[in-house]
C-alpha cells in the first residue's frame, strides 16, 4: 500500500506562497470556468480524529461531471498546518490549470479522465487507486449530488 509523503518532503509549492488556499482554489475555478465548465461544490474537509484533509471540487464540463479530491499532506511539526494547506491548494490548481491547458487540444473528457466521476461517485482515480482513500477523509470518498445537481447530500465543512 502506498503511503502518502510528509508535505515537507514535497518541496514543489513548499513555503512558496502566502496566499490562502481560496486564492488558489478561485484560481482554479476561474480556469474551469473559462473552459466552459461549471463548479459544483467546492470544499476543505477535516477529520480531526485521523488528521486527514482535503480540498474537494466537483465539476461539470459539457455531459461530464469530474470529482477532484486532492489530500492536505501530513506534516512533521504543526506549525507547518497552514503550510501544508497552501501547498495542497497550490498543487490542485497548477495540476488543474495543465489539465485545462490539455483540454484544449484533446478535450476536456481525456484530459481530466482520472476525475471523470462514476456513477458511484467515486472518481476513475480513486477506483483505480484505492490506497488514494487512506488519506483523505472519509466524508469525501462518495458525494452524491441531487438530481438538480445543485445540492449535496452529506455533511461538508467548508472553508472560505
Amino acid at each position: 500500500m502506498r503511503e502518502l509523503p510528509y508535505a515537507e518532503d514535497i518541496k514543489v509549492y513548499w513555503k512558496t506562497s502566502a496566499s490562502v488556499p481560496a486564492i488558489w482554489t478561485n484560481r482554479a475555478k476561474e480556469l474551469i470556468e473559462k473552459l466552459g465548465g461549471k463548479i459544483l461544490l467546492e470544499a476543505i474537509g477535516s477529520e480531526p480524529d485521523t488528521g486527514r484533509d482535503a480540498l474537494l471540487m466537483v465539476f461539470e464540463i459539457e455531459e461530464d461531471r469530474f470529482k477532484v479530491v486532492w489530500p492536505v499532506l501530513s506534516v512533521r511539526r504543526k506549525i507547518n498546518a497552514k503550510a501544508a494547506r497552501i501547498q495542497a491548494a497550490t498543487m490542485m490548481h497548477h495540476d488543474i490549470k495543465a489539465k485545462c491547458v490539455s483540454a484544449k487540444v484533446i478535450g476536456a473528457r481525456a484530459a481530466f479522465f482520472q476525475y471523470l466521476m462514476l456513477p458511484d461517485g467515486r472518481a476513475a482515480v480513486e477506483a483505480s487507486v484505492p490506497e488514494l482513500q487512506t488519506g483523505i477523509p472519509s466524508l469525501f470518498s462518495t458525494p452524491q449530488l441531487n438530481s438538480e445537481n445543485d445540492v449535496v447530500e452529506g455533511d461538508y465543512l467548508i472553508d472560505s
